[in-house]
């Protein structure tokens, strides 16, 4: 839990100051490698929602970061429908942050 705390703390600024080009860009491969991109697009709704529909449900709420993180963790079902989104266990809490903060940031591409 301490990690995680630590990771969210170092990487706060994604959420709130946008995206780097090269976080953006890492979080998007990220995003390709781990099939979420099968699922979800910018800014329509295929099997799941849109990232963009995901940042505005989330938008001046505290603790979005970590909620989305531990959703993309864990997977789930009944947010957005009841399709459920496989868990992603394997990624590692960098990992998952960067890819929380690119989604609420409306996942730009640059």
């Amino acid at each position: 839990m301490k990690s995680i705390l630590l990771c969210l703390a170092a990487t706060g600024a994604l959420a709130s100051g946008g995206v780097q080009a090269q976080d953006a860009a890492a979080a998007k491969a990220l995003a390709s490698k781990s099939a979420c991109m099968a699922c979800h697009a910018v800014d329509k709704k295929l099997v799941g929602p849109s990232f963009k529909d995901v940042a505005a449900k989330h938008k001046g709420q505290a603790g979005a970061l970590a909620a989305v993180a531990a959703r993309i963790k864990s997977g789930g079902s009944g947010t957005y429908g009841p399709v459920p989104m496989p868990p992603q266990p394997a990624l590692k809490d960098d990992e998952l942050t960067l890819l929380a903060g690119w989604v609420l940031a409306g996942a730009p591409d640059k």
